[in-house]
Formats: C-alpha cells, structure tokens, sequence
C-alpha cells in the first residue's frame, strides 16, 4: 500500500485543496497527517487562503483514510472539531518491511530520537524542509511543508511505496527519491 505523508497544512484552505487532488492522483491507501493541520502558529505568516473550517470541511469526510499525529499547533480544540484522532505525539507504522516512527518533530526528532532500533526510520514535519538522511543506523525523513514552506522549497508532501520515499511538489514533480532498506 502507498502511504501518502503531508505535514503543516497550517489552516490553508488553497493547499488542503491542493493536498487532497494530489492524494487522489497518487492512489494511495492511507494519507497520514505529521501535524499542523488547522492553526499558523504565531512563528509563521497566515499561509495563503487560511481557512480552517474549510480545511475541517475537507478533511472530516475522509476520516476513513487519514492518520494523524499532534503537531505543536494542534490542540485539544482541534480534536473537538475533526472526526479522526490527530493528539498521538508519535505513531508506529510497518510498511513493505520497513518499522516508522511518524511524528510532528517538534518532540521527537533527529537529536531526540524514539526508542528505535537498527533500520528503523523517523518521518516527521515541523521543520518545514523536505528531506532524507541517513543518521548511523536509521532514516531520518521529511515531506517538507504544504503550506509554508521554507529553505526557497515549493509546498511538498511525500509518498512511501515498496521501499521507496519520493518527496514530490503538488504538482506531482519528484524532487527527492530515496530507496530505504528493510533490512535490521
């Protein structure tokens, strides 16, 4: 199954839109939010057509299909108002042989990292640039942002299929492609 990744949709009605079009295109099985889903946060700027309740509006009829983990934006005022649990500080995924930590990064992170093992892999958001480095023994990775994103990067998400982490613009452009080995 394609896993489907966004982070730090920040309340932007414009590029929820423009997340869910992508997600239907890739055909992916799950979409797995890594946080900051209704609120900019004071640190950054209004993202372009800031919107939550449409982003809620858009989000809520696919609760079916969506993950979701707690971003350091995201409170329990959120929750009252999406229908999928979103308040996790990290979930645990296996995909294609592959052990995932998903979570936001503003916890657990490259220097703060889960109790993980050999060949494991961390997927978080929070820092807003899309990436994917190997740190010893395990995968640190990083859709980007989809609505504000930094570093001179375009909004991004990501997609996890067969072993193989494509960061990719709204567009669908590959602009990252990293195979990661299941073996421990």
């Amino acid at each position: 199954m394609k896993i489907f990744f966004a982070s730090d949709i920040h309340g932007s009605s414009y590029y929820c839109k423009k997340m869910i079009e992508a997600y239907h295109r890739e055909g992916a099985g799950r979409l797995f939010l890594l946080g900051d889903i209704l609120y900019h946060g004071p640190r950054n700027d209004l993202p372009k057509e800031y919107a939550p309740k449409q982003v809620i509006a858009m989000l809520n009829p696919m609760k079916q299909e969506i993950s979701a983990v707690r971003g350091n934006c995201d409170t329990e005022v959120d929750q009252m108002v999406l229908e999928f649990p979103i308040l996790a500080d990290y979930a645990l995924l296996e995909q294609d042989g592959i052990r995932l930590y998903a979570t936001h990064g503003h916890v657990f992170h490259e220097k703060n990292l889960l109790p993980m093992m050999a060949g494991d892999v961390l997927v978080h958001g929070h820092t807003h640039i899309y990436e994917a480095k190997r740190v010893k023994d395990q995968w640190i990775l990083n859709p980007g942002s989809v609505s504000i994103p930094k570093g001179g990067n375009p909004p991004t998400y990501a997609v996890l299929e067969c072993g193989v982490f494509q960061v990719k613009t709204l567009e669908g452009d590959v602009l990252l492609e990293q195979k990661l080995s299941g073996d421990r």
